[in-house]
C-alpha cells in the first residue's frame, strides 16, 4: 500500500491540485479497491473532504455508471475514477466536467502500473504534449503507414488537437492517468484505408498477432485475424456501425510508459500512434455511443499534410 499511496500522492497534488476542503469523489469498482483506499486515504490526509463510492462493474468501456454516481460526480469538485472499465467516453463524465468538476480516470489500471507510471515527469510530458498538440491541429489530413501494412488516411479539417498530460488545475479539466498523447477525432466519414494494430487494443490486450481492420467511409467493415481479432469482434458486435466508427487519433507522449497490455498505458507510449473506434462525443465528434476502444500500432510512420511527424516510431517534433 506504501508504493500505491506514494503514486497517489503525485496524482492528487501534482496532477489534480487538490486543495483542502474540496469536495473529492473517488469512484471504484470491486477490482480497484485498494488502488482507490489509496487515493481517499492521500485526499482525506491532505484535507480533502473525500469521499469512496464503489459501483457495481460496468460490461463494456463507455458504459454509463448508475444516475445516483453521475450526479454525485456531478456535484463534487475532483473525480478520481480507478474503474476496471473505463468511464472517460460517458455523458456521466462529460456532464461533471461541464458543471465545473475537474477530474482523471484511471480505467483498468493495476496496483504495479500504478506504482510505477504516476511517478512520471508530467511537467517533461506536459512540454512534450503542448509542442505537438499545435502542428496536429493546424493539419487538414493525417496519413499512418507502418512496414507491417497499415496504410490510412483521414481528414482532421475543424478539428482540434485535445492535450492529455496530466496536469488538470482548472474547473472542467479532465485527463487519463498515466497521462501523455495528443489526440483529436477525424472528420467522420473520411478515414479510408487498412489498420493493422500490432501492439495492443482494449477489450483484448496484447496483440500476439496482428489484427486487420479495412476502412471505408469512416468506419471499419472488416476485422480480420486471429484470436484477438475474433475478441474485438466480439466486444464490438452488439454496438452496431457506430461501434465502428474511426473515433480517434491519439500520439503518444510519456516517455516512462510501456507496452504492457494495459491500453490506459499503451496508448501514451512515445513513439507509437493509436486509433479507435466507437464514441468521439468527447473529443469534439458527432458519434456517441457506449463504446470506445483504442487499437495501439506500434513503429508507425505519420505524415500531416505529408510532413512527417513520427518516423519508423521515432518523434520527431
Amino acid at each position: 500500500m506504501k508504493e500505491l499511496k506514494e503514486a497517489a500522492y503525485v496524482a492528487i497534488t501534482e496532477c489534480m491540485d487538490v486543495k483542502k476542503g474540496e469536495n473529492v469523489v473517488v469512484l471504484i469498482d470491486e477490482p480497484q479497491r485498494r488502488i482507490g483506499q489509496a487515493f481517499w486515504e492521500t485526499a482525506r490526509e491532505l484535507g480533502a473532504e473525500a469521499i469512496l463510492c464503489e459501483m457495481l462493474p460496468r460490461e463494456t468501456n463507455g458504459e454509463e455508471p448508475p444516475k445516483a454516481i453521475a450526479g454525485l460526480l456531478a456535484a463534487c469538485d475532483v473525480f478520481i475514477i480507478p474503474t476496471s472499465k473505463s468511464l472517460s467516453h460517458t455523458d456521466a463524465r462529460r456532464k461533471a466536467c461541464a458543471n465545473g468538476a475537474r477530474g482523471a480516470t484511471l480505467p483498468g489500471i493495476t496496483e504495479e502500473a500504478m506504482a510505477r507510471s504516476l511517478k512520471a515527469d508530467y511537467k517533461g510530458i506536459e512540454a512534450r504534449t503542448k509542442k505537438i498538440s499545435p502542428i496536429v491541429s493546424a493539419a487538414s489530413e493525417a496519413r499512418v503507414t507502418t512496414a507491417l501494412g497499415t496504410d490510412i488516411t483521414m481528414s482532421l479539417e475543424g478539428r482540434p488537437c485535445h492535450e492529455d498530460h496530466g496536469i488538470v488545475r482548472s474547473p472542467g479539466e479532465f485527463t487519463n492517468l498515466p497521462a501523455g498523447e495528443a489526440y483529436l477525432a477525424p472528420l467522420e466519414g473520411t478515414a479510408q484505408g487498412k489498420i493493422v494494430v500490432d501492439g495492443s487494443a482494449a477489450g483484448v490486450g496484447i496483440v500476439k498477432d496482428p489484427i486487420t481492420l479495412i476502412v471505408e467511409d469512416g468506419y471499419a467493415t472488416e476485422i480480420t485475424g486471429g484470436a484477438e481479432a475474433e475478441k474485438l469482434n466480439a466486444v464490438i458486435a452488439k454496438f452496431g456501425k457506430d461501434g465502428r466508427n474511426i473515433a480517434e487519433l491519439g500520439i503518444g507522449t510519456n516517455d516512462k510508459a510501456t507496452l504492457t497490455g494495459l491500453v490506459l498505458e499503451d496508448e501514451k507510449v512515445m513513439g507509437t500512434v493509436h486509433i479507435a473506434i466507437g464514441d468521439n462525443a468527447s473529443m469534439g465528434g458527432k458519434v456517441s455511443v457506449p463504446s470506445h476502444l483504442d487499437l495501439v500500432i506500434k513503429l508507425p510512420t505519420l505524415y500531416l499534410d505529408g510532413k512527417v511527424i513520427i518516423k519508423d516510431g521515432e518523434l520527431l517534433v
